[in-house]
């Protein structure tokens, strides 16, 4: 996408050698592409919840950071494009920038190091601002490095081709972005395996370090890689940027239109013919060209603001679902890997299929159209995104408000109980609990039995559990307070109630509840999804194991009744209470979503570049590239403001509130494209800029091949 200058020939690498006619020079490119692929989606991948589960972060800030770090990495090719052709050539603004990049990753691994600030050894971070501040060190080097050589190692990777080997030059352009799928395809599902793996000095955690270490790694790879091929390679000088040269024209044309803003001076056909003064009319000709594509771009960042989502809202609501496929669980950050496996898919369908069969049908499915197609498939998917959310929602439990409390009931009695909660009267069979949790907007009264009431204060905003019991024919109850969200992560809250005679020592893998002693409640353990087993031994070193198959993100309690014997079969003993169901809306669900967002990209990101690309001049197409990042960055600067500015209550109002801003946004889209005139830029290019008296003959002369007379002309003109 950089500016080339024909009159400048490439300096060749020493020994040019090649392989099957392709420059050995190009495998050290698209092994490097690889590699840097790899590093940036793997470590996007994990980002999400990194701030969620690391920083602490609520869903909405952790949103705002990250659309705000993918904004920035489509700001920064542009700057990397103007460094590259104005100043320190492809070559070496690949491999500063490469350092840069690979600096920033080390940083962010660095900074998910949990152990470092962990002073007490508790496993929480002790100066989390240490953490946030590496955090967002490393991001900014890593958007600065992957936007800087972005628009430099596919032009690089050109350069290495002469002028007869355009074959052999498209091929390379099909294995590079293969390079780039592969490279995303493959981080995504392996740095979210790497995420769930279990690492810590003092405490074992969810192992942010490697998922954020890996890619770093692969990222110097990448740069070694690059670097060991520079005697291969072919560097052109740099030549000037074009985006530059149109931003002066632009900038000149609108000054020399503000002097002569009188009424007396006549007015011009178009506001850039005021550039005529300094500027040739060819590149005037073409600047218009280019800004009529321009104009159409401004509805399209709202297809990206739903689009990068993907990596946000929609991995933050697949770790409220179930991830079990029967032969393997998924990671919801894992869910990503659907739109690449769907791009590999839907490509070459729409392309050799459905394009086809619309063109046999008589249609004039124009690229316009197709683009506006797109925008309304991805609006589709963020209202199935929200249909998937009310479903989750209605899965959730009812937690307690700010001026509420919630009660829940188990009898340790060894008989029924009548209870009367307030207003709710039940009874409990022996070492059960009521099934639901009671809600109460103040004290109420608590009567069990034909005892006198006792009055009950509970804080507002929690969840509690009163453990009724007899001693001495007296009855009493103990109150404890039970967790008010979903366990994270997809973990499941487990706690014990040792019922029984003596002290219990409780142990899940490397976890444990520690000495629970009788009549009393363990502390919260996290376990993650599966079978987990229980070893529970007493201080004579009796023991047994108490299995149990869990989902995700539930949370019980086990009751260990005086009936309790650590025998073989133990667990049959043991009674169980579901103070949070376990997550029970399959990630399945999210596939149509993704479906239809991918089917959008293919039809709407494929034909977007094609457009561009045939409506631009041939020196412009750098412009048109530059313009096109602008609006991925712009889409994700509309995320981050909405997450921040709307105050709805639910995800799936705010799902709905994109899918129809971006049904207004494609109805306008439509209009304008109606209103379009698809043009030749070859035949004005040819023209010079003349007037249409001029442009037919000129391009008759061009493909006759006439030079010299057309040069003639343009002279005249």
């Amino acid at each position: 996408s950089l500016a080339k200058d024909d009159r400048l020939k490439p300096k060749p690498g020493r020994g040019c050698v090649t392989i099957f006619g392709y420059p050995l020079s190009i495998f050290f490119i698209v092994v490097n592409e690889f590699c840097e692929r790899f590093s940036y989606y793997g470590m996007r991948a994990v980002l999400v919840l990194y701030f969620k589960y690391f920083l602490k972060w609520d869903d909405d800030f952790s949103t705002t950071i990250y659309h705000t770090f993918v904004a920035l990495c489509y700001l920064t090719p542009i700057l990397g494009a103007i460094i590259a052709d104005s100043w320190l050539g492809k070559f070496k603004t690949i491999v500063y920038l490469s350092i840069v990049y690979a600096v920033g990753q080390v940083i962010m691994a660095v900074s998910a190091i949990h152990d470092i600030t962990d002073g007490n050894k508790d496993g929480t971070p002790d100066n989390m601002t240490l953490h946030v501040a590496l955090s967002m060190v490393g991001l900014l080097l890593i958007a600065l490095g992957t936007g800087g050589i972005k628009p430099c190692v596919a032009a690089f990777g050109g350069d290495q081709f002469n002028e007869d080997q355009d074959k052999q030059r498209s091929t390379f352009f099909s294995i590079f972005y293969l390079s780039i799928n592969a490279g995303s395809l493959l981080s995504t599902v392996i740095t979210p395996i790497l995420r769930a793996q279990k690492c810590g000095i003092h405490t074992q955690q969810q192992c942010y370090p490697l998922a954020f270490g890996v890619p770093a790694a692969l990222m110097v790879v990448s740069l070694v890689i690059f670097i060991v091929g520079s005697g291969m390679y072919n560097k052109t000088a740099p030549t000037g940027n074009i985006m530059v040269k149109v931003f002066k024209c632009i900038s000149f044309a609108i000054k020399n239109r503000y002097r002569n803003r009188s009424s007396k001076i006549p007015k011009r056909e178009h506001w850039m013919d005021w550039a005529e003064e300094k500027y040739d009319k060819l590149l005037i000709a073409q600047v218009k060209m280019v800004l009529k594509v321009l104009f159409l771009y401004i509805p399209l960042p709202m297809f990206w603001a739903l689009f990068d989502q993907q990596g946000s809202r929609w991995t933050l609501q697949a770790t409220t679902m179930d991830g079990n496929f029967g032969l393997m669980v998924i990671q919801p950050d894992q869910m990503q890997t659907v739109n690449p496996i769907l791009i590999l898919i839907m490509v070459p369908v729409v392309d050799f299929i459905i394009y086809p069969l619309i063109s046999k049908c008589k249609l004039n499915f124009t690229p316009l159209r197709r683009m506006t197609v797109g925008m309304f498939l991805a609006a589709l998917a963020f209202v199935a995104a929200a249909l998937v959310q009310l479903q989750i929602d209605a899965s959730l439990p009812d937690f307690p408000s700010s001026t509420e409390q919630q009660a829940k009931f188990i009898n340790m009695v060894d008989r029924p109980i009548d209870i009367t909660a307030g207003n709710y009267t039940f009874q409990l069979e022996a070492f059960q609990s009521n099934e639901d949790y009671y809600t109460y907007g103040r004290q109420f009264e608590l009567k069990i039995d034909t005892g006198s009431p006792v009055l009950i204060s509970l804080p507002d905003g929690t969840r509690n559990t009163l453990v009724i019991l007899e001693e001495a024919g007296r009855i009493r109850n103990i109150k404890f307070g039970d967790v008010v969200a979903k366990p994270e992560e997809g973990a499941n809250a487990i706690r014990f109630f040792n019922g029984f005679g003596m002290v219990l020592n409780i142990t899940v893998g490397e976890e444990g509840f520690g000495n629970i002693i009788s009549k009393n409640m363990s502390t919260y353990v996290d376990v993650p999804q599966g079978t987990a087993e229980f070893l529970i031994k007493n201080a004579a070193g009796n023991q047994c194991v108490f299995s149990r198959e869990f989902g995700f993100g539930s949370s019980y309690t086990f009751i260990i009744p005086p009936t309790f014997t650590l025998e073989e079969n133990c667990g049959q003993h043991i009674k169980e209470v579901e103070d949070i169901k376990a997550n029970s809306i399959h990630m399945a669900w999210q596939i149509p979503q993704y479906f239809l967002m991918t089917s959008g990209e293919v039809v709407f990101s494929v034909t977007g570049l094609e457009f561009s690309y045939s409506q631009a001049p041939s020196n412009m197409k750098a412009v048109l590239q530059a313009g096109w990042l602008l609006t991925v960055a712009v889409g994700n600067i509309i995320v981050l403001i909405v997450a921040e500015a709307a105050t709805l209550p639910d995800q799936w109002a705010e799902y709905i509130l994109f899918a129809a801003l971006l049904v207004l946004v494609c109805i306008i889209f439509a209009i304008m494209a109606y209103f379009y005139t698809y043009i030749d830029p070859a035949k004005i290019e040819v023209g010079g800029g003349c007037g249409d008296k001029y442009k037919s003959t000129l391009f008759r002369l061009f493909c006759k091949k006439k030079k010299k007379e057309i040069k003639s002309a343009h002279t005249s003109c």
